[in-house]
């Protein structure tokens, strides 16, 4: 029998959710982000039944705000529906994950490559913008505001793409893996290192070089695959949350 994690106690109230700057996140946002971290760490391995009724209880909140987040999860792939269970944990092998994150730096460096030569001067100046915020949050006592700043940069790098098919693919791609991205914020000198990777993909649009670009941004999603990969190998809890498929 599958076990059902939903009777854990955890105070959402205190979890901090991706949000826009300057809009608090709604509570169904909190509840995604718990529930993200939780998958991604393997407190909730593949199979495992999300109840509604038990994760409100959980939470102590109303049954709205987990249907949102549970319809969240489920349309970034990371929670599917089944007969007679209901709302489980999607299973995801490393193997799988792997091979997501390699189809994820080619849209990206394709993404960055398109940007290096058609971002107007507006853009390239709100992409350094995004990279100031990312070095003002570089401390690894504070991961989810580096990752909210890291999220603003690459969605600036989307945007200035000029391809709406091409970055909306890549954000449906990017969604599926949040939760495995941001998890491997927690190798150590991770978030130092990814700085320094976005300083490297900034100067090259700003050269216009879109092949250093395109290289850079390839190398960037490559090492977080292999962060995740390694944190892994080494932790029983992620091994399971990838190996439960």
């Amino acid at each position: 029998m599958v076990p059902d994690r939903t009777a854990h106690n955890a105070n959402v109230q205190d979890k901090p959710a991706t949000a826009p700057r300057g809009r608090k996140p709604r509570l169904a946002d909190r509840l995604r982000c718990q529930l993200e971290e939780e998958i991604a760490t393997g407190q909730l391995a593949g199979g495992t039944r999300l109840d509604e009724a038990g994760l409100a209880k959980r939470f102590g909140v109303s049954r709205t705000p987990v249907r949102e987040a549970l319809s969240s999860l489920a349309s970034a792939g990371l929670v599917e529906t089944r007969p007679r269970q209901g709302a489980v944990v999607a299973g995801l092998s490393l193997s799988d994950l792997i091979q997501m994150f390699e189809v994820m730096a080619e849209l990206e460096a394709l993404c960055t490559r398109l940007a290096a030569r058609r971002m107007t001067e507006a853009e390239r100046t709100q992409l350094e913008q995004t990279l100031q915020a990312c070095i003002d949050a570089a401390d690894p006592a504070r991961p989810n505001d580096y990752y909210d700043a890291n999220l603003a940069f690459h969605e600036a790098i989307y945007a200035g793409s000029h391809n709406a098919y091409l970055a909306e693919q890549t954000r449906q791609l990017r969604n599926r893996l949040q939760p495995y991205r941001r998890t491997q914020l927690a190798g150590l000198g991770r978030i130092e290192t990814s700085c320094r990777e976005h300083a490297e993909i900034v100067d090259a649009i700003r050269q216009a070089d879109a092949i250093s670009a395109e290289g850079a941004m390839r190398r960037h999603v490559t090492i977080q695959a292999d962060t995740f990969a390694e944190l892994a190998a080494h932790s029983p809890e992620q091994r399971t949350a990838v190996d439960s498929a």
